[in-house]
């Protein structure tokens, strides 16, 4: 979830093709928050490790568009 801001879905969808070439971005949900203020996203990504799956998160966690992932 972020604040609803130009770009910032697509930046989200730039992080998960890095890590998973088979993403497809016509499968990204949106939702608005109550007030329209924020812009919740859901991605599925295919991880094949821990590893990745931990680097995935610490990439989103760092954007500064991003306040909160799940």
């Amino acid at each position: 979830m972020g604040a609803k801001a130009d770009g910032f879905v697509h930046a989200i969808t730039r992080i998960a093709e890095q890590f998973d070439p088979s993403f497809d971005a016509a499968t990204v949900e949106l939702r608005n928050s109550k007030a329209g203020n924020y812009l919740g996203v859901t991605i599925t990504v295919t991880a094949t490790s821990r590893e990745q799956l931990d680097e995935i998160y610490r990439a989103l966690t760092a954007h500064p568009m991003v306040k909160v992932v799940l």
